[in-house]
Parts: structure tokens; sequence; C-alpha cells
């Protein structure tokens, strides 16, 4: 089985690995967040999301939330220095109690690791005061205005340091203007203009140094993608150019089936450019599935979060998950602080098979900790195969980062 192979190679080249990663992560700032989808059809494995703004601290294992404080204190004293104070930016647009349960969630670990936190959205004139999570908490919001170039609490608390769960698809440029402020991650990584094109770019470089450390084939590890800015559903030629561009891809994707000897039915993932949850995501066979495609389809790719137009778009190659958890397809989600592992879980959907998005109503996450890989690394495969993975996705959105010019303010490299 290719995982084994991999965990393998990896172990044999550990310090070379180690020595290489460490060296990359002290040319760029991190966000202080990150979690990474990992899919493993056990023929190839690979990260096909990065998202910087995670919405599921409530889901990884008990063991690394335990951890997880610690290692969260290490990087912002390593990056920041003597903080005291944080406020904790959430989203502004839902009532979710599961995405209230979250932030409740990475709120105790930032209060364990010993800093006073408050959490606010990026709005003027807060009228919210508190929030229910899933778990029957109460979550408390504080109100902020500007002082100059400070926001400040209405209870008179003031940020050292500001950290965003707040993924900015909507750039609250109004609310931003003036504000200087020490925030992790920026507001310019927001989904309102960064591009899974870009990151996906930077991961492709970095799996290829890695797979030539081991003696890999890079595709083994990675996730083809092609990039669409001009996607039009109501536009036959738009449909047309898409339909051809995913025929592309699937050639390419039989031919190294066809080198590998793999039996499996190749597929695309049609996804936004700018951020999923879901929306805007659809998977295909064939081109001539595009030009087919139904009202139905044709509306779920016109919308976005907050009700925007999708106007670009990526093609993804489909990798199967062959992973399971008592029976049901399974795939690995992995949380880090910075450079840090800090906890997993497997996402799990009874009603959906190995080649589907499992990100959709009725998933349920199961365990996968990564405090096992930190206590015995050389006997936890999935940990640290999937770490890894992960840890080039996190290294990925850092010069991603890098390449839009985004500013980390007060990050000490």
């Amino acid at each position: 089985m290719f995982k084994n192979a991999l965990h393998q190679a990896i172990c044999k080249n550990l310090d070379k690995l180690e020595e290489w990663y460490d060296k990359k992560s002290k040319e760029v700032p991190f966000a202080i967040t990150t979690s990474i989808d990992v899919r493993d059809a056990e023929f190839k494995i690979s990260s096909v999301d990065a998202n910087i703004y995670p919405a599921g601290f409530n889901n990884i294992c008990e063991a690394d939330r335990n951890s997880a404080p610690e290692i969260f204190q290490k990087f912002v004293n390593a990056r920041y220095g003597n903080i005291k104070n944080i406020l904790l930016l959430s989203e502004e647009h839902t009532n979710n109690p599961y995405y209230w349960e979250n932030v409740y969630a990475f709120s105790e670990i930032i209060q364990n690791a010993g800093y006073e936190i408050r959490i606010s959205m990026p709005v003027e004139n807060l009228q919210l005061s508190e929030m229910q999570t899933s778990g029957g908490k109460t979550l408390q919001l504080t109100k902020t205005t500007k002082e100059g170039s400070k926001l400040v609490c209405e209870d008179g608390f003031e940020a050292d340091l500001v950290i965003s769960n707040n993924d900015f698809s909507d750039p609250h440029q109004e609310w931003a203007q003036g504000l200087d402020l020490t925030m992790n991650p920026p507001r310019e990584l927001g989904w309102y203009q960064r591009k899974k094109s870009t990151h996906f770019k930077h991961f492709q470089s970095l799996v290829n140094e890695f797979a030539a450390t081991l003696d890999l084939d890079p595709w083994l590890l990675s996730c083809p993608t092609k990039s669409m800015m001009d996607f039009d559903t109501s536009s036959e030629q738009s449909k047309a150019k898409l339909a051809a561009l995913v025929d592309e891809m699937l050639a390419e994707i039989r031919s190294k089936y066809d080198e590998y000897n793999i039996a499996a039915t190749p597929s695309v993932f049609i996804k936004n450019n700018a951020g999923t949850y879901g929306l805007a995501v659809t998977q295909v066979q064939s081109g001539d599935e595009v030009t087919a495609w139904n009202n139905k389809i044709r509306k779920k790719m016109k919308a976005a979060k907050g009700g925007g137009k999708v106007t670009e778009i990526i093609l993804q190659e489909g990798i199967p998950s062959k992973v399971k958890s008592d029976g049901d397809t399974a795939e690995p989600v992995i949380y880090m602080f910075g450079s840090q592992l800090i906890g997993g879980f497997f996402r799990t959907h009874s009603k959906k098979g190995e080649s589907e998005s499992l990100n959709s109503p009725g998933a349920v996450y199961r365990r996968l900790c990564m405090t096992d890989l930190r206590m015995e690394p050389d006997q936890h495969l999935e940990e640290n195969v999937y770490g890894w993975l992960a840890r080039l996705s996190s290294l990925a959105v850092a010069y991603e980062a890098k390449e839009m010019g985004v500013k980390f303010k007060n990050y000490q490299l």
C-alpha cells in the first residue's frame, strides 16, 4: 500500500526533510491557523483544500485540545513576543450553533494558553451580545470601537493581537479603514482576494521538492489544478470552454492511471476559486456533463458565500477517498498553528461515496489525534503521512501570502 511505503520513506529521510522544511519556514510568515483537507486514494495522497479560517476546533480530539494551548503559546511568543490580550474576530453572517461551538473551543485554547480574550465581529455598532453554541454554552460578544488606528473593546480591553476566524469573503473595507492592527491571519488574506489557484501553484512546487527528496513521482502527492477566470454559467461559450478544459484534465488523469494500472474512473471537481463552504462545487466525469448542466446545477455553480457571483473557478483532479471510519467514507482534516501540527479528525459521511465531497450536511467527525504522532512518530502511519501533507499545505499558504504581498505586522521571522 502506498501509504505504508510513503510512511517508511518519510521516516528514513526524516532528518533531511525536517532540515528542508525548517529552512523554508524561516523565509516566510505563517498564518496562525490553518486546516487542511487530505484525500487518501491508496494509490496517491494529497491535500485538496487549505482553509486559514477553520471552523472545526470543537471536532479535534480531546488530547489534541489539551496540548494545543502550549503550541499556541509557543507560536505567539516566538512570532509576536510579549502578548497579553487577544481579540478573536468571528464570522458575522451566521447563527449556526456548530460554528459557535468552534469559536468557543478555539477561545478556550487561547484562554488556557494564558491570554486574556474578547470575541467580536468586524462590524461597527455591533448589536449582538451573546451567541448559543451547539453544546448549550453561551458565548459573550464584545462591541468594539475605533480610537484612531486602534480597535478598543467597550470594557476598555485593548488587544495586543487580533486573530481572525472571519474569512473576509466580504472585505469589510469600511470597518478596516484607518485601522492599523497586529492581525493574523491578515485581513488581506481573506477570500475577497485570496485564490485557491495561487495556493495550489505553491503547493505543487513544494510537493515537487518534497517528492524529489523521497525519490517519488510528485503526482502521487499532488492535486493537479487548472483555473478558468471568465466563468459564466449562462454563457454557452463559457460552458464550452470549461467542457474542453474538463476533457483535457481527464485525459491527463487517464494517462497517469494507465501508467500506474489504476482501474478507477477519473473525475474532476469544479470549484469556486475563492472559498467553497460546500457552495459552487460539482463533480463531472466528462466535458459533456458540463454542456448538459440543468438549471439546478447552473444555479448551484453561480452561488458564492453571501450571495456573491462566481466568476472564477478551478478544476481539480477528483481524488477518491478509500479511508473508512466505522464503515463510512472518511477523509482526514488536519489543524495547525503556524508550522506546527495541533490536531485533527476524520470527516465522515454515511451517505457519500468515495469519489464525492464529504463536506456537506450529514457529515460526522471522528477521532484522529496528532498527539499520538508526537509521542511515537514511527508508530503512527496515518498521522505521519497526513501530517506532512498538511505541513506542505500550510507552508504553501505562507508562500501564497508572500506572492500576494500580504504584510504580517510585527511578525518576527
